[in-house]
């Protein structure tokens, strides 16, 4: 976690805006960081606005490699911010509502959910409604066991808002799905794990050891290959199966063309000539 979200010890800023902040830490991991703790980092239009400038200076800076995607104090975010997100734009007529609308779909999946970079969600805390969209937009998620989940907009009278039902549909069962859009009741970190939402849930203190740890492994392998691995999973998995034959060679031969490192000649010389490492057992060191 977090604690405090103005800077973390060997970490240079990239910018800091009035809702969000991002930093780079000398290990290649950015931190994105929705930072509006005394509203338990609600999301209102300026943040959406925000994150998403936030979002081009990561992808624009090469030494960043991994993303994570947190929230300052003791909440992730406690999903769209309800008086600025609904009653203040509301006032302002459709064409408020509409780029309203625009932006925060924008962050929240379009360019997160594509990200070129690999992206980890760190849930320190409350995780509500809104909030679901990025978290499971982002490629994988590590949850405190005791962090709070749901989805309340049943209790106050509207269904769960913009693509938040089509994001538990990606990852969660549908009897899950529904229970907690029909009852509006709470779930733990550890429950969020159990279902799926996320891939992890470790006790408070081992979060952002256990999120560092991950981002590392993630950011020492080739970039190009990566992004090709993690892009193809996610658009084939909708397509037909011939269709994604056709899509998934085509992502294999355009990494292949676009890897700086040639890393599938390499592999290859490595395992089959060299014998001097195995595939499933490990990673083979670049020199």
């Amino acid at each position: 976690m977090l604690a405090d979200p103005t800077h973390v010890d060997g970490n240079e800023p990239l910018g800091r805006w009035a809702t969000v902040l991002a930093e780079l830490g000398p290990d290649g991991i950015a931190w994105l960081v929705l930072n509006r703790p005394d509203k338990r980092n609600a999301m209102n239009p300026t943040l959406n606005a925000e994150a998403l400038q936030a979002l081009d200076v990561i992808e624009d800076d090469d030494r960043a490699k991994v993303l994570v995607l947190t929230g300052s104090g003791g909440s992730f975010s406690a999903g769209m911010d309800l008086k600025e997100y609904f009653r203040d734009v509301d006032t302002g007529g459709q064409v408020a509502r509409a780029q309203s609308r625009r932006v925060t779909n924008e962050w929240q999946y379009r360019r997160l959910r594509y990200f070129p970079k690999p992206t980890i969600a760190m849930v320190n805390g409350w995780c509500f409604g809104g909030a679901l969209t990025p978290l499971v937009a982002c490629d994988l998620a590590i949850t405190a066991d005791d962090a709070i989940f749901g989805l309340s907009e049943i209790n106050w009278g509207i269904p769960p808002g913009s693509v938040v039902s089509r994001a538990l549909a990606e990852m969660i069962p549908a009897r899950d799905a529904l229970y907690y859009i029909m009852t509006g009741t709470t779930f733990t970190g550890a429950q969020a794990a159990a279902m799926r939402l996320v891939n992890e849930a470790v006790p408070r203190e081992q979060l952002r050891e256990r999120t560092v740890e991950l981002a590392r492994r993630l950011a020492g392998f080739n970039r190009v290959v990566l992004e090709a691995a993690k892009t193809g999973f996610k658009r084939a998995r909708n397509m037909e199966w011939e269709v994604a034959e056709e899509y998934l060679y085509a992502k294999l031969d355009q990494s292949i063309a676009n890897d700086p490192d040639h890393s599938r000649e390499e592999g290859l010389r490595r395992f089959i000539d060299e014998k001097s490492f195995r595939p499933g057992l490990g990673t083979y060191k670049r020199d």
